[in-house]
């Protein structure tokens, strides 16, 4: 991990009650990785948005984190386009689309693991705390 970001990882208990795992990150990138199980479904049997935006949103503070400088969220997009399903594993890769002074922009697309289908795309807007 880099740029202080062990920490932050390590204590993230949301991520981890949702079964999250960190695949990679370098400076101003993160992969993410989330199996759907059976508790993050929806009413219609695909996996609830708000888990899909949750796994974007942990790739992203991954991302925007990994310079060394403590950051958060100012705010957030989400286009869903693809439901998943049970037993999927979804891939969130987070990348820096800009930073000036303390303002950051990141974009997150959420894949399917099996066929690298896209399910969502998100854009993260950042603030880093001086």
């Amino acid at each position: 991990m880099t740029g202080g970001t062990e920490r932050m990882w390590a204590d993230d208990a949301a991520s981890r009650m949702l079964g999250m795992r960190l695949v990679e990150q370098s400076a101003g990138h993160a992969v993410v990785s989330m199996v759907v199980r059976d508790d993050m479904l929806n009413g219609y049997g695909i996996c609830h948005g708000g888990l899909v935006a949750a796994l974007a949103d942990s790739a992203f503070a991954l991302a925007c984190n990994s310079h060394g400088v403590v950051t958060v969220a100012s705010g957030f997009d989400v286009s869903f386009l693809e439901p998943g399903r049970p037993g999927d594993e979804l891939v969130a890769a987070a990348r820096e689309v800009s930073s000036r002074g303390r303002s950051g922009i990141y974009d997150v697309t959420v894949r399917r693991a099996a066929d690298h289908v896209v399910l969502a795309e998100f854009r993260g807007r950042s603030r880093a705390l001086r």
